[in-house]
């Protein structure tokens, strides 16, 4: 079942991505320092690298995978080009890449929080489905929160559109995707998010 919410997330976004006009697809996105094509490519590159080279590059880094990301989706964005970028999103929609420890679960939660990153910087208006919301909702733990740097102190986030809360403390009411997008520690657009705290997570 969840294999099939990941295609699908796959497919509906690579979809948002052919319609982009040039200037969004150069547009940045809520991943601080990466434009759309750094996203994709982010988004992409476990289609296209073997074990053998994610070594590799990941020696190159000194071991550290986020350096790594950052090199990889840099180089990557800027060679390939548009229509390979969203060509392996597209064509690689069944493929069973899991992050180590995450299951699929956490390959959804990868899909569905880096499309959010594209689209709601862009303020496009897509609502992720319901369905895929509550797989990646559902499996948020303290953990994740702490690696995403989110400081939620005092705060307890509540979704309008979807039976969920997470935190204890002053009421922060979205979307249940622009909450998703705050506990990974992104700053939203103004005006998606209500409450007192919402100025520590909106972009000025």
């Amino acid at each position: 079942m969840i294999q099939d919410l990941i295609a699908a997330e796959r497919r509906e976004l690579a979809a948002v991505l052919d319609e982009l006009a040039p200037a969004a697809w150069e547009s940045p996105t809520l991943c601080a320092g990466w434009r759309v094509p750094e996203v994709v490519a982010h988004m992409t590159m476990p289609f296209r690298f073997s074990t053998g080279r994610f070594v590799r590059e990941l020696v190159k880094s000194a071991g550290r995978f986020n350096r790594m990301a950052d090199r990889v989706a840099r180089q990557e964005g800027a060679e390939l080009s548009r229509e390979a970028l969203i060509a392996s999103l597209r064509d690689n929609a069944d493929h069973p890449w899991q992050p180590p420890g995450g299951g699929p679960e956490g390959a959804l939660s990868h899909d569905v929080i880096h499309g959010l990153d594209i689209t709601t910087a862009l303020g496009l208006d897509r609502r992720v489905p319901p369905e895929r919301l509550e797989v990646v909702l559902g499996g948020v733990k303290p953990k994740q929160v702490k690696y995403f740097g989110t400081d939620l102190t005092g705060v307890c986030l509540r979704a309008d559109d979807l039976d969920w809360s997470y935190g204890t403390g002053t009421p922060l009411t979205g979307l249940a995707q622009d909450l998703l997008l705050v506990l990974c520690n992104r700053c939203l657009p103004a005006g998606r998010l209500r409450g007192e705290p919402s100025a520590r997570f909106t972009t000025v």
